[in-house]
């Protein structure tokens, strides 16, 4: 069977440069969002103690965070057809990357979160004296579930793309 090129990045030159259209774009500004707010979910969670399934909200958020680094990187850069089989379907894996991974794993981090918020609401009284995770929690969950929207926000636009029959991301 005939293989499909990979989608043209920004012309090729001696050494690395922007492409400025991706940045500009819907995608490129969706996906700043998404490491600005994700590094916030994880910071938040790790720079406190956790226990129990905010381990598992943890990995989460730091394994879609590194993924979509890297996503933005390669994409920024115009470099997608570097990565072997993933650059000839670089709109399919921008798309399962944010439907399947951001938004699942975000939806389940922010749930996790947001159930350890609702068990400590009890300290948020007034007068407790103990050390309160609850707002540290609460703000884990915000983040995550601003970031999961995100996420579904650019896999709607690459969806969308992929149904005009559009093989780039811009």
């Amino acid at each position: 069977p005939p293989t499909v090129p990979p989608p043209p990045g920004p012309p090729a030159r001696g050494s690395l440069s922007l492409h400025r259209a991706y940045l500009r774009s819907p995608l490129g500004l969706l996906r700043l969002g998404q490491l600005v707010l994700g590094a916030a979910f994880w910071v938040t969670v790790a720079a406190h103690k956790y226990e129990g399934a905010a381990h598992f909200a943890l990995f989460a958020a730091v394994l879609v965070w590194l993924l979509t680094l890297a996503l933005f990187g390669l994409s920024l850069l115009g470099r997608w057809e570097l990565v072997p089989w993933l650059g000839s379907r670089w709109l399919l894996t921008n798309l399962v990357h944010d439907l399947a991974l951001g938004v699942g794993l975000y939806a389940a981090a922010t749930g996790i979160m947001g159930h350890k918020a609702k068990q400590r609401s009890f300290c948020n009284l007034p007068g407790y004296s103990q050390h309160c995770l609850y707002s540290a929690y609460l703000s884990a969950s915000i983040c995550g579930g601003i970031t999961a929207c995100l996420y579904l926000f650019s896999g709607l636009y690459c969806l969308s793309r992929r149904c005009q029959d559009q093989r780039d991301i811009i």
